[in-house]
């Protein structure tokens, strides 16, 4: 027993100490995560150093992985929100899957096979890798920009798909008896029942049944419970749609969209988040294991041929409907390199294809091998894509740039629309004051759209784009850019080139502050220095001191901190430094950079 047990923590710790290792050597080496995982279960599965001998058994727990990840984007999917997406999942999710499998099924018979296995094998490879795809969109930040949302709106419906390819590869298996067709008929809609049903019963405990089970668990105060309710969610709920015939990954998501609304979303996330990043990469390590590199060596010819050209195939399929449905250019490639690989339901669908004899397991071992080198290329495919392609401008919908011919005239121009700008354009719209606001992020101007702010895109630091927006008939331009150099050179440029206006510079710290002072502001802040005081002078009221005093001791602290300013101004700043060392009053030691 002991020795079973000793033998099973050598596992465990071969696993962890593969991915420990591969991981971030790949990522150091700008190649990904998900390189790293395959590359270390490939070294120590069956087909590299031998330390695991059934990577299937490894994929069937670490699937679990990828269901705790629709389960966290399902927390981001609000109803409303995966409503507004349906044209997307099952208008793009259509025409993409649609013209994908009718090409790939014509590559399949150019090679040789016969329409059915060819249709077989091309519907396995049309479905994408949900794992690799969202990895690597989440590790860019993209799933929740439109065009991260397309690609999981396409993944979503390829999900669903999953279930009327399993019910045509049935009907494609050849008979094995004489069954009467009632039967077989009354089998099949009782499939669908079972199915529906356990959609339904998914639905009505969301609704009615885990926000109450959690609000009684947070009164009970025991977080490991927390925890465990969370585990129970996810994993009953894909359990519920297995039992039905259904995507396990499919339960997790819609589970996670009926707690998209509720008050324990975030912690529900951050309960199943360790969980969801352990067992990935698991999979991510048996899919590695389960590259048959004896197979790859016995058929190398046909299979490096069939993934070139199944992956080209999808690759210009999925760019063609991507520019057919108005995407633009740069976006349509990033989709067919992200999407142009196959993945782990192709490994569900050949497995019963076999199972129904409708492929044979040679066939089954060739797609299998060319479905896991697709998805090792794919993180490679990236990477040379963000190298050989320019990266794409911010897109412009709903944004209107500044130009000459739209010259903006308001009494105050505020250069940045971010936190401080929405603050600062407060106090002017209070006053009925006219002002201009430009800005170089779409997506904050859009969300300033949303609240009424007409935000122009322009960039501070060009000189015609001042001039276009009204900098030479200001009379204050305010900059509020959290960029220090940005924010140097609209300051440098104003004060040379619109010397009649009043230049306010936000700061960011105390170097910034005097570089400021050096190209002539009128008046600057540090972004920091208020909130500061505030947060002073409400402490000593907290430990007693009346308001008086309070005051006195924040105007000293304010009096102090102008004269080190002006000892580093006028004697520089190494200087000044020393000099305060010397004389400063152990009640206000030196600020060090703010």
């Amino acid at each position: 027993m002991a020795a079973e047990g000793g033998s099973d923590l050598v596992k465990v710790v071969t696993l962890l100490g593969a991915a420990v290792v591969a991981v971030p050597l790949f990522k150091r080496l700008g190649l990904g995560s998900v390189l790293g995982y395959l590359a270390a279960g490939l070294a120590i599965g069956p087909f590299g150093l031998g330390l695991f001998k059934d990577p299937q058994a490894i994929l069937h727990t670490a699937e679990l992985g990828v269901v705790m990840f629709l389960f966290i984007i399902g927390l981001e999917m609000r109803p409303s929100h995966l409503w507004s997406l349906r044209r997307d999942i099952f208008g793009l999710g259509t025409a993409q899957v649609g013209v994908a499998v009718a090409a790939l099924t014509g590559v399949g018979m150019a090679f040789g096979f016969p329409a059915g296995v060819a249709f077989v094998c091309g519907a396995g490879f049309v479905l994408t890798s949900t794992a690799i795809v969202m990895q690597l969109l989440g590790e860019r930040g993209d799933i929740a920009e439109p065009r991260g949302q397309k690609i999981v709106a396409v993944l979503l419906f390829e999900d669903l798909l999953i279930v009327p390819l399993l019910a045509i590869v049935a009907f494609m298996a050849p008979a094995s008896g004489i069954a009467p067709a009632a039967d077989a008929q009354g089998s099949r809609w009782m499939d669908v029942l079972v199915a529906l049903g356990s959609i339904a019963a998914l639905v009505a405990a969301g609704v009615w049944l885990l926000n109450p089970m959690f609000r009684v668990l947070a009164n009970a105060k025991a977080r490991e419970v927390m925890t465990a309710a969370a585990l129970l969610v996810v994993l009953g709920a894909a359990l519920l749609m297995e039992m039905g015939g259904l995507s396990m990954a499919m339960g997790a998501f819609l589970a996670g969209v009926l707690l998209s609304e509720s008050t324990f979303r975030h912690q529900l996330e951050a309960d199943v988040e360790p969980f969801r990043g352990l067992l990935l990469g698991l999979f991510f390590l048996g899919v590695g294991m389960s590259l048959d590199l004896a197979v790859v060596a016995r058929n190398a010819p046909l299979i490096v041929a069939g993934v070139v050209a199944l992956m080209l195939a999808k690759g210009l399929c999925v760019y063609g409907v991507a520019r057919w449905l108005r995407s633009s250019h740069a976006d349509a490639v990033d989709r067919a390199v992200l999407m142009a690989q196959g993945g782990e339901f192709a490994f569900v669908l050949f497995a019963a294809a076999a199972a129904n004899g409708v492929i044979d397991a040679t066939v089954n071992a060739n797609m299998t091998a060319i479905v896991v080198l697709s998805m090792a290329l794919t993180p490679l495919a990236v990477m040379a894509q963000r190298r050989l392609m320019r990266p794409a401008g911010p897109s412009m919908d709903g944004v209107e740039a500044v130009t000459g011919t739209r010259g903006l005239a308001g009494s105050s121009l505020i250069i940045g629309f971010g936190r401080v700008g929405q603050i600062v354009s407060q106090s002017l719209l209070a006053r009925g004051c006219e002002i201009s606001i430009i800005d170089t992020n779409t997506e904050s101007i859009r969300q300033a759209a949303d609240y009424g702010f007409k935000v122009y895109y322009g960039d501070g630091t060009r000189l015609d784009v001042l001039h276009a927006a009204g900098a030479h008939t200001a009379r204050a331009v305010i900059v509020c850019v959290d960029d220090i150099e940005a924010s140097s050179r609209v300051a440098e440029l104003v004060h040379s080139q619109f010397p009649h206006a009043r230049l306010l510079v936000r700061a960011m710290d105390r170097e910034h502050a005097l570089a400021l002072v050096a190209h002539g502001v009128d008046f600057h802040v540090r972004e920091t220095f208020e909130a500061a005081i505030a947060l002073g002078r409400e402490a000593l009221l907290a430990l007693g001191l009346d308001e008086q005093e309070a005051d006195d001791i924040s105007a000293d602290v304010r009096r102090r901190d102008a004269e080190r300013f002006q000892l580093e101004l006028a004697g520089g700043l190494q200087a000044g430094r020393a000099m305060i060392r010397g004389n400063a009053a152990p009640a206000a030691p030196q600020e060090p950079s703010r």
